[in-house]
């Protein structure tokens, strides 16, 4: 038996393949979640539904925010508590209230692995933070206002001179 050396083509086809499993490892990498600056862990990675549709766990961003979760255990309603603001929502209804007033969400929290997913805008609106995803980077950006923000310039020049 001899030794013959691959073929232009193996090469090229070898190539292609290492390049398409490749491309399918960063596409189904896990969206990284950084709340206030800081990363944020969970057991359930966030969840995307389109490219403007991320879904995030809301017992972990909750406790990132500094909010209190309970779950009635009847009613099976989420009470998600953050200073003076209450959300209260199910899996599967798109309808919840903040602060005692209805209100109507995009699309129902879910449920994966035991996990209540709830959409980044009701986030937003419920506690008042700012959010964005990337969906380039993988990335979920939680920001409470005055949280990891610079002061504006004027009030720094008038405190230093």
């Amino acid at each position: 038996m001899s030794y013959k050396p691959p073929t232009f083509k193996a090469l090229a086809l070898t190539a292609t393949i290492a390049l398409l499993v490749s491309a399918g490892f960063v596409v189904s990498r896990p969206i990284d979640v950084v709340v206030d600056g800081v990363h944020m862990e969970s057991d359930v990675p966030p969840v995307t539904t389109g490219p403007e549709s991320v879904f995030v766990p809301l017992r972990s961003i909750a406790e990132a925010l500094g909010a209190r979760t309970v779950v009635e255990p009847k009613s099976n309603v989420v009470v998600v508590v953050r200073g003076s603001d209450a959300l209260k929502l199910r899996a599967g209804d798109v309808h919840a209230t903040l602060d005692g007033m209805p209100m109507t969400l995009e699309r129902a929290p879910f449920s994966v692995r035991g996990r209540i997913m709830v959409g980044l805008r009701t986030i937003s609106r419920a506690f008042g933070v700012r959010v964005s995803y990337d969906p380039v980077a993988g990335r979920v950006d939680v920001m409470t206002p005055g949280v990891g923000e610079a002061p504006p310039t004027a009030s720094l020049t008038s405190e230093t001179q």
